[in-house]
This record gives C-alpha cells, structure tokens and sequence, in this order.
C-alpha cells in the first residue's frame, strides 16, 4: 500500500512540475506570442514523449487502486447488507416465537 502512494504522489508530482513549469515559461518568456507558442509546443511534446511511459504507469496505478477501492467497499456494503439481514431475521425470529405462546 506505501509503494501504491509513493507511486501516485509521484505521479501527481511529475504533472505538477510540468504544468507548472509550463506556465512559469510561458509567464517570464521575453519572444512575441508566436514564437512562444511554437516553443511551448514543442516542450509540450517533448516531455510528452520522455515521461509518457511513467506517466502511463502512474495512471495504471491509479486505476488499479480506485479498482481495489471499490472492491473493499463493495465488500463491506455486501457485509454491512448481510449483517441487517441477519439482524432482521432475527428480530421476525423473536417476534414468531413469542407469538408462538397461547396465553389464553
């Protein structure tokens, strides 16, 4: 579970580094609008290409933990479900037996 964490954290990291590092470029670049963009395009690309295959393995890590999430809860909605059954059950159990005894 700590390497799931350590993994997604990092992920989440990488994009932010990115993104931020985008903007700050595009923020304190002296070229004209143009140029600018040709060169974030370009950027964009490149770390497109270089970091496309850690960012797909943290987006299949992602993936395979909400999948391993939602299993748990369904799990335990399953078992929250059979325990009011149960409970339930035992209630109508009770109520039969006492309408079990004739007091007349």
């Amino acid at each position: 579970m700590c390497k799931e964490k350590t993994s997604i954290g990092f992920g989440l990291g990488l994009i932010a580094g990115i993104l931020g590092g985008i903007t700050a470029g595009v923020l304190f670049a002296p070229c004209p609008g143009e140029e600018m963009r040709a060169k974030v395009k370009d950027t964009v690309c490149d770390l497109a290409e270089k970091y496309s295959p850690e960012v797909q393995e943290a987006k299949k890590q992602a993936l395979e933990s909400i999948d391993l999430l939602k299993y748990k809860l369904e799990k335990q909605y399953k078992k929250f479900g059979n325990m009011l059954k149960s409970k339930k059950m035992r209630r109508a159990k009770e109520l039969e037996d006492i309408n079990d005894y004739d007091f007349n």
